[in-house]
């Protein structure tokens, strides 16, 4: 499946000519003619392109199906074959790289209300491409939206989570009653909460019945039956939440465990 998935995005790696009669830069003047299907062959062509500039910007990987970083560069792209211009001496792709990168940084200015904070004058660097920009404050915007689009994830995991909770009748502030005092008596439970979601029959039966499947639990940890109907509530989170599609709850779990 992923072989599949990274060809379809991926594909084959685009040369310097879609159409072999005729060098790329040609082509985009044919575009800003008026040749549509041409247009649209040549961004099919040079997704891969694309997403690899938009990569290299971003410093991590940039999945073409999910992430907006990629449909803010394929405009970008989009927009450079209507202003691309041979009289400045540059090559196509050089200029799209230039125009994929401003469009990056206007998005994470953007979404991090950097537009009165760090102007255009500030990038006073030159690239290899003579661009002017500041890597150390690109790499700082870059560095605060991740910040945020971490928070923001982690508010969507909890939402989620507590929706989770309530179909077994558990709310968050329960769990705050019922967590335990002392870390000794945590990290107890965070092994017994563990065990169970690692034992694939034992969690078919807490998700089919909604209860903790203390009987067969016993059969597996070396506790007594009162300590695990005093925690109930307090296994199921854990065990949810090692179970379930929780990243930033899980790392937790394992940072305390540490």
């Amino acid at each position: 499946m992923l072989l599949v998935l990274f060809k379809k995005f991926f594909g084959k790696r685009p040369s310097e000519k879609s159409d072999a009669s005729s060098p790329l830069e040609e082509q985009v003047l044919r575009i800003q003619q008026g040749d549509l299907r041409l247009r649209n062959q040549l961004i099919a062509d040079y997704q891969p392109y694309v997403a690899k500039v938009t990569s290299r910007f971003c410093k991590r990987y940039i999945d073409p199906a999910r992430d907006d970083e990629f449909s803010i560069a394929l405009a970008a792209f989009n927009e450079a074959l209507n202003q691309y211009s041979q009289e400045a001496g540059r090559s196509f792709l050089g200029f799209a790289e230039t125009v994929i990168r401003r469009r990056l940084i206007d998005y994470v200015r953007k979404e991090q209300r950097f537009q009165g904070q760090v102007p255009y004058s500030a990038f006073d660097q030159e690239d290899e491409e003579s661009n002017l920009m500041n890597p150390v404050e690109v790499h700082q915007a870059i560095e605060a939206y991740e910040k945020q689009k971490g928070a923001e994830e982690r508010r969507s995991e909890i939402i989620d989570f507590s929706r989770c909770l309530q179909e077994f009748g558990i709310s968050f502030s329960e769990l705050t009653e019922a967590s335990p005092k002392h870390d000794d008596s945590r990290q107890l439970l965070f092994q017994i909460a563990r065990t169970l979601s690692e034992d694939a029959e034992l969690m078919r039966t807490l998700l089919a019945k909604r209860q903790l499947p203390i009987k067969e639990l016993l059969e597996r940890v070396q506790v007594s039956r009162k300590t695990l109907e005093r925690n109930r509530k307090y296994l199921i989170a854990v065990a949810l939440i090692y179970n379930g599609p929780y990243p930033y709850l899980r790392d937790y779990l394992h940072i305390r465990e540490d």
